[in-house]
């Protein structure tokens, strides 16, 4: 696909990544940055970042190949529905779970079963993404919040944006921690080295993790640890445990996989918000997997 379009008055002073998917819907932001950033977008015949500002007049020029667009069909998918109203629907999502399609998984995620289960979800992601407010990785388990209409999703959305939906974890980490709590606040960007891996490094997004070791296993070299998050980066858990030497165990990105388990130990156990329509907190937590608390049991 090749063109070019002209900067009018209602996209000055904005950035040329969403100025781009306000003119191309069907790609993403995270597609298009890359997009910039391998030259196939140009500002004015130059490469920039995708976090330009644009100004009146300015040119925007593109030369890519067009790739079709993804939909999401509906399938029969296993995960457990925790609660249920008009507006949310909280759910468990089990480990090796994608939670919506991509390009490298175009079924058989998490989006596709809520198709199948849910007669309406929120529109404001698109069709790949529809109720989708948050994610959790694919080898991470536990609980996620899923808008049914467009309104819901505005007010969750806010709620994550100004902290104010709180998320708790417990991962399995190797080694023994020398401070038993702490704050890890770190700058998190894409990896130069693998675009698939996010990395720490002194620019990128701030990334604020808070921790608290809840047992120790001495003979096995390993602690089970609560984490809280004061921001919701990528991989950040995972990432700050690498970072501190105390991989999340099963973890074959970050750390080193684990015969026995088939990803990382990790588990969104704890999710408390407020309601967007009713107001009231909503407060939910749930078991670790059986499958975490055998290896615990093991250790023990």
């Amino acid at each position: 696909m090749e063109g070019s379009f002209k900067v009018t008055c209602e996209e000055s002073l904005k950035r040329l990544d969403i100025v781009f998917n306000n003119h191309f819907k069907d790609y993403t932001r995270s597609h298009i940055k890359i997009l910039i950033d391998k030259g196939e977008i140009l500002l004015n015949n130059k490469m920039v970042k995708a976090g330009e500002k644009l100004k009146v007049g300015d040119i925007v020029s593109y030369n890519f190949q067009e790739v079709t667009p993804l939909k999401a069909t509906a399938e029969d998918i296993d995960f457990e529905i925790i609660y249920q109203d008009e507006d949310v629907i909280v759910i468990n999502k089990p480990q090796g779970l994608v939670v919506h399609p991509c390009t490298s998984t175009k079924s058989g995620t998490l989006v596709n079963g809520l198709l199948y289960r849910i007669k309406d979800l929120s529109g404001i992601n698109g069709v790949l993404r529809p109720g989708i407010v948050h994610r959790l990785d694919k080898n991470t388990s536990g609980l996620m919040i899923v808008a049914k209409n467009d309104f819901a999703h505005v007010e969750l959305a806010k709620q994550i944006k100004n902290k104010s939906c709180k998320r708790k974890y417990i991962a399995l980490c190797e080694g023994i921690f020398k401070e038993k709590e702490g704050k890890i606040e770190t700058f998190i960007e894409r990896s130069k080295s693998d675009r698939k891996k996010m990395a720490v490094s002194n620019k990128g997004k701030l990334a604020i993790t808070y921790y608290k070791v809840l047992k120790e296993y001495p003979n096995s070299k390993k602690s089970l640890v609560e984490f809280s998050l004061q921001t919701g980066r990528t991989h950040q858990i995972r990432v700050h445990c690498k970072m501190i030497n105390h991989a999340i165990v099963g973890d074959d990105v970050y750390g080193k996989a684990d015969k026995k388990l088939k990803g990382q130990l990790l588990h969104s156990y704890s999710l408390t918000f407020t309601h967007p329509r009713t107001k009231k907190i909503m407060n939910f937590e749930i078991n670790l997997p059986d499958y975490f608390s055998k290896y615990l049991k093991n250790l023990s």
